[in-house]
C-alpha cells in the first residue's frame, strides 16, 4: 500500500530521482528557463519554489541548505542575490509551466519551465548596462 507517500516516481527509484531532480533544479536556476517533459516540470515546481522562498530571507542557515542540495555554488548565489530579492513581494507563484507538444522520438508531453518576471529583470539589467556604457564613453571622448 502506498499510504501517505507523495509525489511521482517518474520511473525511477529514489536516488536517482533525487538526482534528476537537483540536476533540473540547478540548470533552471542557472538558465531561467528549461525544455524537459510534462510529468518532470510538475514534480520540479514545488522544490523551485521552496527554494525560492527560503531564498527570500538570505541568511546563513538558508545558504547552507541549500549549499547542499544545489551541484554548485554559483547556483546558490544566484538564488540568494538575485532571485530571492526578485521576488520579495510576491508570495509565491515563482514559475510558469508552458506545454510544448510532444517529442519526435517517444511521443512524450514536452513542457517548458520557465521563472516568472526573470527574463523582464535581465531586459532591464541590459539596458541600464548599455546606458551606463554609452555614458562611458562620452566621458573617454572629452
Amino acid at each position: 500500500m502506498r499510504h501517505r507517500k507523495k509525489g511521482k516516481t517518474l520511473g525511477r527509484k529514489v536516488g536517482p530521482r533525487k538526482a534528476m531532480m537537483r540536476s533540473l533544479a540547478t540548470s533552471l536556476v542557472m538558465h531561467g528557463k528549461i525544455k524537459t517533459t510534462e510529468a518532470k516540470a510538475k514534480a520540479l515546481r514545488p522544490i523551485i519554489e521552496k527554494h525560492i522562498t527560503a531564498a527570500r530571507k538570505n541568511n546563513l542557515a538558508v545558504r547552507r541548505r541549500l549549499l547542499g542540495y544545489y551541484y554548485n555554488e554559483s547556483a546558490v548565489k544566484k538564488l540568494l542575490e538575485e532571485l530571492g530579492p526578485l521576488y520579495t513581494k510576491r508570495k509565491g507563484g515563482y514559475t510558469r509551466i508552458i506545454k510544448a507538444g510532444t517529442r519526435q522520438g517517444d511521443a512524450a508531453k514536452m513542457a517548458l519551465i520557465e521563472l516568472i518576471d526573470y527574463k523582464k529583470k535581465k531586459v532591464e539589467k541590459k539596458e541600464t548596462d548599455k546606458k551606463t556604457e554609452s555614458k562611458d564613453k562620452k566621458k573617454e571622448k572629452k
